[in-house]
């Protein structure tokens, strides 16, 4: 209290004194800070019951003062007098030995509104980078301090100014003995450290100066020229036996002292304070984006970051209770990692296992966002390591495993993370893992050369409907990334040589065939039996085909010879007999719906593959293999397998089955309004089963049909 009172009175004193020109202010308030260590007799009482703080933010006031009023860039004389007399080294010094209790935090403080309130570049100077590479080393030390929160606002100003400028960065790539000899054992502040010793150069190429100050107080013989020696003696001596607290480093995990502001951001991480630790995540997502290639390789190999990243995404993937939902992991909603702060009890939707769910995908997304913004070695360098310590490490025996619970559960989360990667690079990883780098044609004898891809694909006609229909969904969303290797890997590989063309050259009689829009040879599909009922009613116009189609491809001239479009979305259209259709019952549900859809996912992904560089036209007949046998590869041979048994479960006896079902029609409509959400769940219906088959069919046909249209109209169009 009566310190308090003693504060209050010296601003008072120092309000009604007249002003003071602002340097000699500046050394008023730094002499006042050195002379309570020297005339001090109780080092226990903590610092808030001194006039530090106050002396400290008076100088901060007067630094911002005297550059408001000089030239921009200009250093006053109280900065020369702060950098020339290394204060901050001192201040340092002060912070290390907590004296008096409480002075960390206060010191920690400074060097944040020092940096963030002064505009002009202090890091480069070397009494300013040093001394806050220093001080950056006693951060995260131990978690859960009560300087956690003063920590963190000084690594993040001090990756927001080399964030400002980046090449400031090299000034904080520490070598390796300088990092070593900074670790010493603390012991008693000795005479010889008082004297100070030559340090090691730094990486900069800069030679440190003798640190001539006690390790405890930090005062330099410079700044204390105009005292009187019995007063240098009398800090010296109330000082020498003063001990340096040893930090626990039970928690830390520090392979390397490189780059100490990321160890330090590394350890803060783990705070239990999930503010601090989204800080420090903010920290290490300013630090991997420098363009600086020696910090990014730093980044990587000398500290625990890959380490950190693909250790707590296995930890999080592994405390996922077996019993998650698969539907739950689809329906979760978005998660961003900076806000994840899931309240269990808060939230009406709430199942077993969302509090654990959330927390994995929201670190999965902090991984995909800091691959995103990370330079380009360092992203993939950290990709690789997700990949082999978390992609094939931890997920991947999920995914082989046998149960068919375990199977679906992983799957599900796998489809999850496909759908939420947005980072190339990591994208890429990801396509690596599932479907393996192969390019070459496939073979049958080799289809399982990549376990993994081979497993995933045969899951796609899983004896499971639910394994079948989650897997062929995870495909879907992986075929819509930008990502080239994808479609190349599960496709276009074995379409290179085009042996899946029957070709014969022209004979001279089947010109006038060609030019009449025929292909020689080619069936005519209105003389096939099983679409002579074909009706005006089921057609299209050309005119409304063409009202919606997607935009000409310069690079796909008009085809003359090919087959008039109508016919092939017709043989899709009339699959389905009249009797059986119900869509046109139902507005919204037409083929021109489809028709949009079509032409909104090819004018996109024709945008995605531009950049890919595909040739404008196919290979040359002539110039292809054609000899060697077919194979489509092992995804579409399973997915056309699969789509080939549509037509024997439907279409080869629907009419006769749809002719015992009594009401057919009504039941027919009332199912699709079900399932569209247009009416209530009710009564179970008869046969629900078949109708649900016979609607889901029209709706694939009708898609195929639109697909043809895009496909054609786009590589016919001039």
């Amino acid at each position: 209290m009566f310190s308090k009172f003693t504060s209050i009175l010296q601003h008072a004193v120092e309000a009604l004194a007249p002003s003071l020109p602002l340097q000699e202010d500046f050394v008023y308030h730094w002499k006042a800070i050195t002379h309570y260590y020297i005339e001090t007799s109780d080092d226990k009482a903590p610092v808030t019951d001194t006039n530090i703080p106050s002396h400290l933010e008076q100088m901060l006031d007067i630094l911002v003062q005297e550059e408001d009023e000089r030239e921009s860039g200009e250093t006053g004389p109280c900065m020369e007098y702060l950098l020339h007399h290394k204060i901050l080294e001192t201040l340092y010094t002060l912070g290390k030995a907590d004296c008096p209790p409480g002075m960390k935090q206060q010191v920690l403080v400074f060097y944040t509104k020092l940096l963030g309130r002064i505009r002009q570049p202090l890091l480069p100077h070397i009494n300013v980078h040093r001394p806050v590479q220093k001080l950056i080393r006693l951060c995260g030390e131990v978690l859960a301090t009560p300087t956690e929160n003063e920590e963190i606002q000084f690594l993040c100003i001090v990756c927001a100014k080399l964030k400002q400028n980046p090449y400031l960065v090299n000034f904080f790539l520490e070598n390796k003995l300088k990092s070593l000899a900074s670790k010493g054992a603390p012991g008693v502040i000795s005479e010889d450290t008082l004297k100070g010793q030559d340090s090691l150069s730094t990486d900069t190429g800069q030679s440190c100066q003798p640190e001539e100050l006690s390790a405890a107080a930090g005062m330099e013989q410079t700044e204390l020229e105009d005292e009187p020696p019995h007063q240098i003696d009398g800090l010296s001596s109330s000082l020498g036996h003063l001990s340096v607290t040893s930090l626990s480093e039970a928690s830390v995990v520090r392979p390397n002292q490189d780059y100490n502001l990321v160890n330090s951001l590394l350890n803060l991480t783990r705070s239990p304070d999930g503010r601090i630790a989204v800080k420090a995540c903010e920290g290490l997502m300013l630090l991997v984006s420098l363009p600086e290639p020696a910090a990014a390789k730093c980044l990587t190999q000398s500290t625990c970051l890959c380490e950190l990243l693909t250790d707590r995404l296995a930890s999080l993937y592994k405390a996922l209770p077996p019993s998650v939902d698969p539907l739950d992991i689809e329906t979760v909603e978005a998660v961003n990692w900076g806000l994840d702060s899931y309240s269990h009890k808060e939230d009406a939707s709430a199942f077993p296992g969302k509090r654990a769910l959330i927390s994995f995908l929201s670190w999965f997304d902090y991984c995909d966002q800091l691959i995103k913004e990370a330079q380009k070695t360092a992203a993939v360098a950290l990709a690789k390591a997700v990949h082999e310590r978390f992609f094939v490490g931890v997920m991947e025996p999920q995914l082989m495993q046998t149960s068919e619970m375990g199977i679906l559960t992983s799957t599900a989360l796998l489809h999850r993370i496909v759908r939420q990667v947005t980072s190339d690079v990591l994208l890429q990883e990801m396509v690596f893992f599932i479907l393996g780098e192969q390019r070459e044609p496939e073979t049958l004898a080799e289809i399982s050369r990549h376990p993994l891809r081979y497993r995933l694909i045969e899951h796609c006609d899983h004896i499971s409907d639910e394994i079948s229909i989650m897997t062929l969904r995870m495909f879907e969303h992986l075929l819509q990334k930008p990502n080239e290797h994808i479609l190349y890997n599960l496709v276009l590989r074995n379409l290179e040589e085009r042996n899946y063309t029957e070709y014969k050259p022209l004979c001279p009689e089947d010109k006038d065939v060609v030019e009449n829009g025929l292909i020689a040879g080619a069936v005519d599909l209105e003389e096939d039996p099983l679409f002579t009922d074909i009706s005006p009613d089921n057609t299209l116009s050309n005119q409304e085909w063409l009202s919606s189609s997607p935009p000409a491809t310069p690079d796909h001239p008009k085809n003359d010879g090919k087959t008039e479009v109508h016919k092939i979305v017709n043989s899709f259209l009339c699959l389905v007999p009249d009797e059986a259709k119900s869509s046109y019952h139902v507005e919204g549900t037409g083929y021109d719906t489809y028709l949009r859809d079509a032409h909104r996912q090819f004018r996109d992904y024709c945008a995605i593959c531009l950049r890919w560089e595909w040739p404008g036209s196919p290979k040359a007949l002539e110039k292809c293999n054609l000899e060697a046998a077919f194979f489509e590869g092992h995804f579409l041979k399973v997915l056309f397998d699969r789509m080939g048994r549509i037509l024997d479960q439907v279409v080869g006896d629907l009419m006769v089955r749809i002719q015992r079902i009594q009401d057919f029609t009504p039941k027919l409509l009332l199912v699709r309004k079900r399932l569209l959400g247009l009416e209530p769940e009710g009564p179970i219906i008869d046969h629900i089963t078949l109708l649900e088959g016979v609607i889901v069919l029209e709706e694939f046909c009708k898609e195929l049909a639109a697909i043809a249209f895009v496909k054609y109209h786009a590589s016919s169009t001039p």
